[in-house]
C-alpha cells in the first residue's frame, strides 16, 4: 500500500520548514543533552543511529560547537517507560506498544509523546543446535510450557509432547521489565504479565544466547536479530499457529505469515522536549531518514518506506498519543494501524 504523492509532498514540505526553523534556532544554542533508555531489542538500532548522527554532526560543525551529548541505556521497555513518563528521558525504545498503565502515567505527568515505529522484529524461539528432537512448536504447546500453571510441574520435554524425550527442559527468556516478555506473553497467553516464574530471565538477550548455546536441554526466546547474529550457536523453531509451520525470517515477518510473534519496534519521543531542543528534532529526523538503511545494516527488518514517511508526518504535525489503544495488535498491518488517529 503506497503513500500518495501528495502525502509525501506534504510530509517533506512540513519537514523542510520545521527543520529550517530548528536549524536557525540551533545556530545560537549549545546542544542540550539527549537521554535515551528502554528496550534491549531496540537498543542496537538506536545506538547505531546515534553513532552515525554524531559522526555526521562533528563533520558538519567542524569544531564550531560541540555535538549533542546522547546517552543510550537499557532498562527494558517497561523500565524505560517508567523513566520516560516521569519526564526523565527524551526518547524511550520499546519492543511493544505503550500499555494502558503507562498511557495514564504519561498523561498524569503531562508528558506528551509521539509513537514512531522504526523496524520490524520477530520473537524467535530457540534451542541448542545439538537438540535433534524438536524443529517446530505450536502456540498451544508454548502456552502449556510457559503458563503459570506449568511452574514446578512441567519440567521435561515429553510433558509438552509425548513423542519428545524424557529429558529436563531448562527455560531462559526475557526479564519481567522487558517488552519482549510482555509481547511474548500477550501473543501466547493473551495477557501481558502472565508467565511461569521458574525460568532464568535476562534483560540482556546476549546472556540468553550464551545460556541456550551451552545447554542441550535449553529453550529460550528473544528478537530475530540476536538469533541471526548467532545462527551457528542456536537453532530456531518454526511456529505453528494453526496454519502450518513457519520459521522466523525477514520474509515471513514482512508478509505477515509469522504470526503472532512478528512485531513492530518503536521509539517514543517526548514532544514537549523536542519542541525546546533543536538537536533532538535533528536526531529524530536523522533516525527516520536513515532508519531503513541502518536497520537493514545491523540485521533488523526495515519497515516499508511509507511507514518512515508516516513517521515524519507524526513528528512534524506533533500527532501525540498511540494508535494501539494500550495493547498489541496481532491482526492488522502496520500501515493500517498508523492511519488510525492517535489518542493521548
Amino acid at each position: 500500500m503506497a503513500l500518495t504523492s501528495s502525502l509525501k509532498t506534504s510530509a517533506l514540505s512540513v519537514a523542510s520548514a520545521l527543520l529550517l526553523a530548528a536549524c536557525n534556532q540551533a545556530q545560537s544554542q549549545t546542544p542540550q543533552p539527549i537521554r535515551i533508555d528502554g528496550s534491549s531489542t531496540v537498543y542496537p538500532i538506536t545506538q547505531a543511529v546515534v553513532e552515525e548522527f554524531q559522526a555526521q554532526s562533528q563533520t558538519k560543525e567542524q569544531g564550531t560547537k560541540p555535538p549533542a551529548q546522547i546517552t543510550v541505556e537499557i532498562s527494558g521497555t517497561s523500565g524505560g517507560f517508567r523513566k520516560f513518563c516521569r519526564g526523565e528521558t527524551q526518547i524511550s525504545g520499546a519492543s511493544r506498544p505503550i500499555n494502558q498503565e503507562e498511557i495514564v502515567a504519561c498523561r498524569d505527568n503531562k508528558v506528551p509523546y509521539l509513537e514512531i515505529p522504526v523496524a520490524f522484529d520477530a520473537l524467535t524461539v530457540v534451542v541448542n543446535p545439538q537438540n535433534n528432537w524438536i524443529d517446530s512448536i505450536t502456540l498451544q504447546e508454548l502456552k502449556t510450557l510457559w503458563h503459570p500453571n506449568a511452574e514446578g510441574q512441567i519440567r521435561n520435554w515429553n510433558q509438552i509432547r509425548s513423542s519428545l524425550p524424557d529429558r529436563p527442559i531448562n527455560l531462559f527468556g526475557a526479564d519481567v521489565d522487558s517488552g519482549t516478555y510482555d509481547y511474548f506473553n500477550e501473543a501466547v497467553m493473551a495477557e501481558i504479565k502472565v508467565s511461569r516464574k521458574d525460568y532464568v530471565g535476562n534483560e540482556d538477550d546476549n546472556l540468553t544466547v550464551q545460556a541456550v548455546s551451552q545447554d542441550v536441554n535449553a529453550m529460550g526466546y528473544f528478537g530475530l536479530a540476536y538469533y541471526e547474529q548467532n545462527q551457528h550457536r542456536l537453532k530456531a523453531l518454526a511456529i505453528d499457529n494453526g496454519k502450518g509451520e513457519v520459521l522466523p525470517s525477514r520474509e515471513t515477518v514482512a508478509d505477515a505469515t509469522y504470526q503472532p510473534l512478528g512485531r513492530p519496534l518503536f521509539i517514543y519521543v517526548n514532544l514537549a522536549m523536542a519542541q525546546k531542543n533543536p538537536a533532538l528534532q535533528d536526531f529524530i529526523q536523522f533516525y527516520l531518514d536513515n532508519g531503513e538503511r541502518i536497520a537493514e545494516k545491523i540485521g533488523y527488518i526495515p519497515l516499508p518506506e511509507e511507514a518512515y514517511e508516516l513517521g515524519k508526518i507524526i513528528l512534524y504535525k506533533g500527532e501525540v498519543g498511540t494508535v494501539f489503544g494500550g495493547k498489541s495488535q496481532f491482526d492488522l498491518t502496520l500501515p493500517d494501524m498508523l492511519r488510525q488517529p492517535a489518542k493521548f
